[in-house]
């Protein structure tokens, strides 16, 4: 059963406004999700990106844990083999300390960008297996101060130390990473919003092969999905427009500097299998009134056997997107708070 709803935001900057609009919008969106009673809040890591506002998760999660005060922050993700784990846990920790039991640290594998930004994150490191399982390793024994005694950096400790840590999830949108989550004990985010079939079956497989560890004794998944929702089906498919036209420039390898308005992308000469394209993206996606937003969320968690879900709502004018959330919390009566919705009184 669906329990818990979580919100992942990618800091769009929609045509008409620039990078420093797009991260007030990212913040006043965690404040009312706070609010709201959502229960957690992620922020991705994109780079060199003309379309999205920031590539930094753990310097804007220290910014947006000063403007909240419940709701769960995190990374959605950490593209772990640009970095050191060693920092990646450093950063993290500080995090917990700030803001304690409140901090999810997410990774992935994943470039979040192109081969020219990856070089340069990458610059003078040259290894040509893959990292990342290894620094999986590393990464949970440098939070729970577990490192081995045969280690090569045996003793080693990360500040600062403190009695709490952040949950610890695989980002992925297919079974490699759910193997990885599984045999890590951490864990697993599927990415369904990419449009990635087979989803319910790498869940399934990670839950049924997961190996309890430091980090949980458990298993714990969740999926990120699409979601627009307004008081009509009418409306929303119109919101929704705005994302069906960049991720249509995306699939045909031209990259938007913005988020499209609505009436661009109404405007926009679609060919045919413009058409077709859109309407197999939409497959993945979920666009409608809050009763018919609700029942297939519902329908979802169960698809994905997870008491969890996290939305993604790319719709380009703010006051409509905080509609959306708002529809969906009262949706599945996430919060009875009386206070009023939050205009972002936000600390600098």
């Amino acid at each position: 059963m669906l329990k818990k709803i979580g919100i992942l935001d990618q800091s769009s900057i929609t045509e008409g406004s620039g990078p420093r609009e797009a991260l007030q919008t990212t913040t006043k969106l965690a404040i009312e999700a706070d609010r709201l009673g959502y229960h957690r809040f992620w922020v991705s890591e994109h780079h060199s990106s003309k379309a999205l506002a920031h590539s930094s998760p753990e310097v804007l999660l220290a910014h947006l844990g000063a403007n909240t005060s419940k709701i769960r922050l995190g990374s959605g993700g950490i593209m772990l083999p640009h970095y050191s784990a060693y920092k990646v846990a450093e950063n993290f920790m500080l995090l917990e300390a700030l803001y304690p039991d409140r901090i999810d640290l997410g990774v992935g594998r994943a470039p979040g960008g192109r081969p020219l930004s990856t070089r340069a994150l990458q610059e003078g490191r040259y290894n040509s297996s893959d990292p990342y399982p290894q620094q999986i390793v590393d990464l949970i024994a440098y939070l729970n101060d577990a490192v081995p005694s045969d280690h090569r950096f045996a003793g080693l400790s990360v500040s600062p130390s403190v009695d709490t840590v952040p949950e610890l999830w695989l980002l992925g949108s297919s079974g490699g990473t759910a193997r990885l989550a599984a045999q890590a004990g951490a864990s697993y985010a599927f990415a369904q919003f990419f449009g990635t079939p087979g989803g319910a079956e790498a869940t399934e497989f990670y839950h049924d092969n997961f190996e309890p560890s430091l980090m949980s004794p458990t298993s714990k998944s969740l999926a990120a999905i699409t979601v627009v929702c307004a008081d009509t089906q009418e409306e929303a498919e119109r919101l929704a427009s705005s994302s069906d036209l960049f991720f249509l420039a995306m699939y045909k390898g031209m990259e938007m500097p913005y988020l499209p308005s609505v009436k661009t992308a109404t405007e926009y000469p679609y060919t045919p299998y413009d058409r077709e394209q859109i309407a197999a993206t939409r497959a993945y996606r979920v666009i409608g009134t809050p009763d018919q937003v609700k029942a297939r969320l519902i329908e979802l968690a169960d698809e994905y056997n997870t008491d969890e879900l996290m939305i993604v709502s790319s719709i380009h004018d703010l006051d409509a997107r905080l509609k959306s959330i708002r529809l969906v919390a009262e949706a599945f009566g996430l919060g009875n708070e009386q206070a009023e919705p939050a205009e972002a009184q936000v600390q600098s």
